[in-house]
């Protein structure tokens, strides 16, 4: 059993630790081999607990734009290579919850190390990019990758009304002319 790394910068979940630094993830002290592109897969979950990572950031994230690769079966490869390595299942989903057609959520609770400026999603506690707002108990300032995800969203079903106002149009009478 290798020794864990200094413990102030790993972030736990479950019983797994990750260290953000040499990019390797734990459980119970016992280094778990995770290969690149699942370990980012992780990272990417952890940095937002508890929200959706939709299926678009993943591939941006995986695979640059000028790569071309069968998107769906990569994709679930490799979230399944996450979920083995963690002994989750998508039936039974203990870290990693399925959001059909839409992505993925890390829905285990997240403790990350002392200092860290990241909230951990406890109880009471604000989001990442967001600030609790002690006073009324909400929220404020969305972080920059939900007004991105939101935008995104915003223009294709302005898109989408575009083209069903286009479509509609009624076509010209040739009987008259």
């Amino acid at each position: 059993m290798l020794p864990l790394p200094i413990t102030s910068r790993l972030i736990h979940f479950g019983t797994f630790a990750v260290d953000p630094k040499s990019r390797e993830l734990f459980k119970q002290g016992t280094r778990i081999i995770l290969q690149a592109q699942p370990f980012q897969v992780l990272w990417l979950l952890l940095e937002h607990p508890g929200d959706i990572v939709t299926r678009e950031e993943l591939r941006q994230a995986l695979w640059p734009g000028d790569t071309f690769v069968d998107f769906d079966h990569g994709l679930n490869k490799v979230i399944n290579k996450v979920r083995r390595a963690l002994g989750d299942s998508a039936e039974d989903p203990r870290f990693i919850e399925t959001l059909p057609k839409r992505g993925y959520r890390l829905i285990a609770p997240v403790n990350r190390p002392n200092g860290d400026p990241r909230p951990s999603n406890g109880p009471g506690e604000a989001k990442p990019g967001t600030t609790a707002d002690n006073e009324t108990g909400g929220t404020v300032q969305a972080s920059p990758w939900r007004r991105r995800t939101i935008g995104v969203g915003a223009a294709a079903a302005f898109k989408t009304f575009l083209a069903l106002f286009v479509s509609r149009k009624p076509l010209p009478n040739k009987a008259n002319g």
